[in-house]
């Protein structure tokens, strides 16, 4: 792993952009980088088909980060209910290329292309990761309880492969151990002198 030669010592050179269909040959590391982080993680991470990861690079409904031509990191972007609401999923970055803000930068990106496709839309997500947390968090979203999310049966399929699936099913899509995290850009930001009560 070696530095771009116009960074600075010590300081790596990373392409975050709109991927398109030229990276498609990156899908199956994605996929591989994904569910090493679940055995590393021992929590919940749906596994991702190679086939899917590449339709969503060819569609432009992806961001990909490069070190060189090293795959650095990934994150894409997914529509439910008549695109009423996107999410943002399946953040990933390279071992090799953690430590350097990257998870931040790549679903920053993901974030704004979101808001450029579908200004009106609620992006939400789902996570065990608190890092994920805390980068949602500064870009606007909220915990939420699953009945905010989404109500598509397809994506709620998708989390099929995550081994905490059972929880989700037992409580019939009420709670799990994953956070429901939600950005709606039709709601008032609340005012600091706000209580709760």
């Amino acid at each position: 792993m070696s530095s771009a030669p116009d960074t600075p010592p010590g300081k790596l050179k990373f392409d975050i952009r709109v991927a398109d269909k030229a990276d498609a040959r990156f899908a199956q590391a994605v996929c591989d980088l994904i569910e090493a982080a679940a055995k590393v993680r021992g929590t919940g991470i749906a596994k991702r088909d190679p086939f899917y990861i590449a339709t969503k690079m060819e569609n432009g409904n992806a961001v990909i980060a490069l070190c060189g031509d090293d795959l650095a990191g990934f994150c894409y972007i997914e529509t439910w209910e008549a695109a009423g609401y996107v999410a943002n999923s399946g953040l990933i970055v390279n071992p090799e290329y953690r430590q350097n803000g990257l998870a931040r930068r790549i679903k920053r990106r993901a974030f704004q292309l979101s808001r450029e496709r579908y200004p009106n839309a609620k992006l939400f997500g789902i996570t065990t990761s608190l890092p994920v947390m805390k980068i949602n968090s500064d870009l606007g979203y909220r915990p939420v309880t699953f009945s905010e999310l989404t109500k598509d049966d397809i994506f709620w399929t998708g989390c099929q492969s995550c081994p905490n699936y059972d929880v989700l099913t037992r409580t019939e899509r009420k709670i799990c151990l994953c956070t429901g995290m939600l950005f709606d850009p039709n709601a008032r930001p609340p005012k600091e002198d706000e209580s709760d009560d």
